[in-house]
């Protein structure tokens, strides 16, 4: 018998036969929910076939380390036997282990690492050509082409096809050889009833429902909006909701009677922040129930994972088998453009889905052109209905391919603003630290938003009295969200509360101030922070003061911040109401044409795609797109604090055991991210312990201080002691 597995613990063995065909059936069913069942099938197939070789044998019954190229062996075959687009799933199978590799091009020799390179390799192999007595593949797939309506050029969306057959591929690979190693102790089964699910939902809207109050009354209306276009067709819909509109449910709303509508499989929120997938994720699983909602962020804890739930919401992170995901821009958007195999396996789970992307407007410009070419690959070709919800939806018509068409879910949009419009925009011109402290000084409940960290600090220490917060990234998120609890209760509470913030309380906060000071940003930034201004209507106008920073803080500002800036002042000049959806759309479109189509995709990742599609050589470079698509800088560097005794805990765990990941997990809300440049300073002056590689704690725990965090200066690397 060839052996695919040996098991240490019994020495059981798995026959290359049987994982082939068990990993093939598992792909075939994974295809199938995108009608492509086929060749995830011939994928699963021929994908581990290199082990027929002796050598690999000689590896797997000696237990030896010895690398054994098994994979090029699957991809030379597939593209020998399947017409046309045997390369596309040889991608799939080249890379199940790497990752998928670079197409190259057609000079590339066998020494190279690209799939044309991999494709030369046949007489460098190991004979593996027993494979042919066990595995039929006569005619497979002959004259089939992909089951895909190719949209633009073509490219991207063949691009697009080979990462979700490799995502049915590796899926199944890894979910067969755990089922064989583990003895068939995993269990990854999730029951879940979507009409229960609705049934919960019901329950909780009905509070909703026969109020007084003329703001739940309209709640309600978006709601039954919502439910009522459920029914309509899959597709691309708008949710355009005012800030109090109460969009969460009345999404959740039509996301579940949408699943039962069309017999779908999965609803799936993406958010652009960690502090609103908390909020969100507790929303849903006060609903519908702990055990089927996953939060799938960086700052998620899976807490004791010998729980049954944990556990089984750990299993479902690393594919998204489970009924409801909450997850984040960043982790969304950057699987559906990675190339390694423990990004992809979830991809094939995406689809026939419903998709929530919350704060629409969010969806970072630099990549705007990719990450709207994957939505509606995702509508078009993968049977998923996609839901921009925003207070401020960005102006996107026109970007979408010519056969999507969006549908807004609730038509009376001017309308909805104008019972909503609770706050004004005062343009305040110039104004300095001080006249903005001595102003914040004369309120009871006040809250500041600036644009950088160095501009919060210096206006929070000039703040006089009780009651005075404040909040940066400099602050561990541990640390953000019992500060936040404190502003929560004393503005319930109506005691003095005064707060000065980056931009990062404008993420769907749920905090409500009768007076906003906003440092001058885009348009859309302006309405998220007006969403922290009298967000309950219990006055007449809550008051938005916009204005002008000395010039100390906007000098080496980031041109993805100034651009906006300069378009908001344009705006700000043609409308009295810059908060109007007519204004927001003007915004929109001229700011994206501001960008321009090269500022709309910084790294060219669509214009890469498009091309490998030319002349059929069908060279896409997997790799290399994935090292660029990245939505945040990597140019940070994680550092664990010890804010409080649990943190000390773990990081003394961490000093002392070998295997950390999982508690590196649940340490990360006690991190705070620094830029390159500050951490090489921090650790030129012995200010940070190394535990590991890649593994940084703060060694000197007076630099972070208990109202704003790390502190330090860039230039001499000490700390600031206020």
């Amino acid at each position: 018998m060839y052996i695919a597995h040996k098991r240490e613990n019994d020495s059981k063995t798995q026959s290359i036969k049987k994982h082939l065909e068990c990993t093939a059936n598992k792909a075939k069913d994974f295809g199938n929910s995108f009608d492509n069942g086929d060749y995830a099938y011939i994928c699963g197939l021929l994908h581990d076939i290199g082990k027929y070789s002796t050598d690999f044998q000689n590896k797997i019954i000696n237990s030896s380390n010895a690398r054994v190229d098994h994979s090029t062996a699957g991809a030379i075959e597939i593209n020998r036997k399947v017409d046309l687009f045997g390369k596309l799933l040889a991608y799939c199978i080249a890379g199940h282990h790497g990752g998928l590799p670079d197409g190259g091009n057609k000079s590339d020799t066998a020494t190279e690492v690209t799939l044309n390179g991999r494709l030369k390799r046949a007489k460098q192999l190991p004979d593996y050509s027993y494979f042919e007595k066990e595995i039929n593949i006569v005619d497979f797939l002959s004259g089939k082409v992909p089951n895909i309506r190719p949209l633009n050029k073509g490219g991207f969306s063949l691009s697009f096809y080979i990462r979700m057959i490799y995502s049915c591929l590796v899926d199944s690979d890894f979910l067969d050889t755990e089922l064989f190693m583990s003895i068939n102790k995993v269990d990854r089964s999730v029951n879940y009833d979507y009409k229960l699910f609705n049934k919960k939902l019901n329950r909780y809207i009905a509070k909703f429902k026969n109020k007084e109050r003329e703001i739940n009354k309209k709640r309600a209306e978006i709601l039954n909006d919502c439910i009522e276009k459920s029914t309509n067709e899959k597709g691309l819909f708008t949710l355009t909701v005012p800030t109090g509109g109460g969009k969460t449910i009345s999404s959740l709303a039509f996301a579940i009677n949408h699943v039962l509508e069309h017999g779908m499989d999965r609803i799936i929120y993406v958010i652009p922040y960690t502090s609103i997938i908390e909020q969100t994720g507790k929303i849903f699983k006060d609903i519908l129930g702990q055990a089927n909602v996953l939060e799938h962020h960086s700052n998620f804890d899976f807490k004791n994972e010998e729980d049954l739930i944990f556990h089984k919401l750990k299993l479902s992170s690393e594919n998204w088998d489970i009924p409801i995901v909450v997850t984040t821009n960043v982790q969304f958007f950057e699987s559906l453009f990675a190339n390694k195999s423990s990004r992809c396996r979830k991809l094939h789970n995406i689809t026939n889905s419903v998709i929530i992307f919350d704060e629409a407007q969010m969806i970072p410009t630099q990549f705007l052109t990719p990450c709207l070419m994957s939505i509606s690959e995702l509508v078009i070709n993968y049977k998923s209905s996609c839901v921009l919800c925003s207070a401020t939806q960005p102006s996107l018509k026109d970007r979408f391919p010519k056969e999507i068409s969006i549908n807004e879910i609730c038509e009376n949009t001017e309308l909805l603003y104008e019972f909503f419009r609770r706050t004004k925009v005062v343009n305040r011109g110039k104004m300095e630290v001080a006249q903005i402290a001595e102003e914040l000084n004369n309120c009871n409940q006040a809250l500041c938003i600036v644009n950088s960290k160095k501009h919060a600090i210096q206006i929070y220490s000039k703040l006089s009295g009780e009651g005075a917060f404040h909040l940066s990234t400099r602050m561990c998120p541990k640390h953000r969200n019992e500060v936040l609890d404190k502003i929560k209760q004393r503005l319930e509470d109506e005691m003095p509360c005064k707060v000065v913030s980056t931009q990062l309380i404008e993420a769907g906060v749920d905090v409500d101030f009768p007076l906003v000071y906003r440092s001058m940003a885009g348009i859309d930034s302006i309405v998220q922070a007006g969403g922290r201004c009298n967000r309950e209507n219990k006055l007449e106008v809550g008051i938005i003061n916009v204005f002008e920073p000395e010039s100390v803080f906007t000098k080496n500002m980031p041109s993805s911040i100034k651009r906006p800036i300069e378009v908001a002042k344009t705006i700000m000049r043609r409308f009295e109401d810059i908060l109007s959806p007519q204004a927001i759309k003007l915004y929109f479109e001229e700011l994206y044409n501001f960008e321009g189509e090269e500022g709309l995709d910084i790294n060219n990742i669509f214009k890469e795609m498009e091309k490998g599609a030319e002349g059929c050589n069908f060279n896409f470079n997997f790799k290399q797109v994935a090292s660029k698509f990245k939505l945040i800088d990597e140019n940070t560097i994680p550092v664990i604090i010890g804010f409080d005794k649990n943190a000390e805990e773990l990081i003394n765990k961490l000093r002392f055991i070998d295997e950390y990941k999982s508690i590196l997990r649940t340490i990360q809300p006690y991190t705070v991210n620094v830029y390159e440049n500050e951490f090489d300073k921090m650790h030129g002056g012995n200010m940070i312990e190394v535990i590991n590689d890649g593994i940084y704690v703060l060694r000197d725990i007076n630099m972070y201080k208990e109202k704003t965090g790390l502190e330090f200066t860039v230039e001499t690397g000490i700390g600031i002691f206020i």
